[in-house]
């Protein structure tokens, strides 16, 4: 009891004089899970960020973690919750469950995953839908983003469901239809698939048939010495929605950002299609940048790679969010 006592008293001293500390973590925003957001024929877990006090009429983003991470986790570590924060949107993070996939990969290589109404992917979709009414989110504003398996699957959600997304972000991740184009996952990862752009975009005009537009525009990010998924997928991305969006393979704009190469590939209204970064001798991950700057988001760990570019930030920026 006594020390039951000298906890309480410790307590209330500290909140008499850090008030402000306190009372900001007891109130502060969580990542939460949501249940019986739709069938999930995909028996997916869902999760969300939602910033205290946000109001109706606000962006979603959709942030699919990589392969042994969790939704928690890419949420915060990516710096995706932060930036929502800071400028004002709602995060929804899918998770994988061991069940379907042993190492918590989405399953961006399975037929029944990656079709429209079926499997993950409808599952995603349905989250999207439950957190538009749930928030009031705005619906012209929705963006999809994901690392690795989770770029896989973010490729998914554009080609199956583009009418619910402006944009998305494919981080070190693979063109829709890749593994059945390959013949196999791994091929698709380690080698590529031969293909040319029409090949490509037919690929994603089939996943939803008699579309008319629009389609969402690309982001990919990739490490230029990722031997996991090499990046002849990015340039496979850039062909792939290129083409969907009506654009030709020559960049438009090359520069650089951060000091790493990047372009910008224009549709025939001016309007950019596709943009790539590609971040010099990174491997296999996201990129991150911690700190307190302007520009700077996320926290280093495993897959979560420490360079002079934090890709959330990169992507929300491009978007139109912060």
């Amino acid at each position: 009891m006594r020390h039951t006592r000298a906890a309480t008293l410790l307590l209330a001293l500290l909140a008499f004089f850090l008030p402000g500390t306190l009372t900001q973590a007891s109130a502060a925003a969580s990542v939460q899970e949501v249940t019986g957001f739709g069938t999930n024929p995909g028996a997916l877990k869902m999760f969300r960020y939602v910033p205290d006090g946000l109001p109706a009429g606000r962006p979603v983003v959709v942030a699919l973690h990589g392969c042994t991470q969790n939704a928690a986790g890419y949420g915060t570590d990516s710096g995706w919750t932060a930036l929502a924060d800071r400028w004002g949107f709602s995060v929804v993070l899918p998770q994988q469950q061991t069940a379907n996939n042993a190492s918590s990969c989405f399953n961006w290589f399975q037929s029944g995953d990656i079709t429209r109404g079926q499997g993950e992917a409808a599952s995603v979709a349905q989250m999207v839908d439950r957190q538009l009414s749930d928030a009031g989110g705005d619906a012209s504003r929705v963006y999809v983003t994901g690392l690795s398996a989770g770029g896989g699957m973010t490729s998914v959600m554009m080609a199956t469901y583009p009418e619910k997304f402006a944009a998305g972000g494919v981080v070190a991740g693979l063109p829709y239809g890749c593994a059945q184009a390959a013949g196999s996952p791994y091929v698709c990862m380690y080698v590529g698939a031969t293909q040319t752009a029409p090949q490509w975009g037919d690929r994603v005009r089939a996943a939803r048939g008699g579309y008319t537009g629009p389609w969402p525009r690309l982001t990919v990010v990739q490490g230029s010495a990722d031997y996991t998924v090499k990046p002849v997928n990015m340039t496979d991305l850039m062909k792939q929605w290129t083409d969907v969006r009506g654009a030709d393979q020559t960049a438009d704009v090359s520069d650089t950002v951060g000091g790493f190469p990047h372009q910008v590939f224009r549709d025939g209204t001016g309007a950019a299609a596709v943009e790539t970064y590609s971040i010099t001798g990174m491997g296999h991950g996201q990129p991150v940048d911690p700190g307190t700057g302007a520009t700077q988001c996320g926290t280093a760990g495993a897959y979560l790679l420490d360079v002079n570019l934090c890709a959330a930030y990169t992507l929300g920026h491009s978007w139109g969010l912060g």
